[in-house]
């Protein structure tokens, strides 16, 4: 039930299903814990020192056969804090590198919501405003709804400013979008929506398709254009268009 999250935290598929047995069984047997969890008598001795290394499991000693026991699931927020204290340290000195490696312009492909999530990334990294023409309010999508209080208080602290054309559909069917996005914004006419969006920022472009009202579809992907000349023709385009909206009452 809870195998893939705790993948996602950084246990390996049979660590997390070996973890999650102990929790549903209590102090278990090695033969026990292979039979509940399906994995191989062999393979449990292995995942189970690692997660004795990661503090998530402690060995009962007993004179015919050691049985495990998994610790209260509270620590997996400890194990997550140590990692992000890890990273954080080391912070600084990866930007450098990053920042240091010359980029070309360069033109890549972001998929699904963790793609959506590193758009946002991207947008706080580079800073300065950004423009959106036929926005609809994907920043909300239930996929990345959690991510998006992070990604306002980082912009805000950047003090980027946004400016959307959103499609006229975002006045009466997603309106509550309007509070975090600013002042700055107007509806192009109800005959210009479509599936799509441009989003224009430091020297990227995001060329988006399968956006709806709130949201986005389940299979998307999206194209990202890194040309400093690109992005300014996309910024005195949208500037046209924006003067030519008229302004929200």
């Amino acid at each position: 039930m809870y195998t893939d999250i705790f993948q996602q935290l950084g246990l390996a598929m049979n660590e997390a299903k070996i973890y999650e047995t102990l929790l549903k069984e209590g102090e278990s047997s090695v033969g026990n814990i292979s039979v509940k969890s399906k994995v191989h008598r062999r393979n449990v001795y292995d995942s189970l020192h690692r997660l004795i290394e990661k503090g998530l499991v402690f060995e009962i000693l007993q004179s015919n056969e050691n049985r495990y026991q998994a610790v209260d699931p509270r620590k997996l927020m400890e194990f997550i804090q140590e990692k992000e204290e890890s990273l954080s340290r080391i912070m600084p000195d990866l930007e450098k590198l990053y920042k240091g490696t010359p980029h070309k312009e360069e033109v890549y492909v972001y998929r699904g919501h963790e793609g959506w999530k590193n758009y946002m990334r991207d947008m706080i990294r580079i800073g300065g405003d950004a423009y959106f023409i036929g926005a609809k309010g994907a920043w909300l999508d239930y996929r990345v709804r959690s991510f998006f209080p992070q990604f306002i208080k980082e912009t805000k602290k950047k003090k980027m400013k946004f400016y959307h054309l959103f499609d006229n559909e975002v006045k009466a069917k997603f309106s509550h979008i309007l509070p975090f996005v600013g002042k700055n914004y107007k509806f192009l006419p109800q005959e210009y929506s479509t599936p799509g969006a441009i989003d224009i920022f430091g020297d990227h472009v995001n060329i988006l398709s399968g956006l709806q009202i709130g949201g986005f579809v389940e299979e998307f992907a999206f194209t990202v254009i890194v040309n400093q000349q690109v992005a300014d023709a996309f910024r005195i385009w949208f500037k046209f268009m924006w003067d030519f909206c008229p302004n929200v009452e």
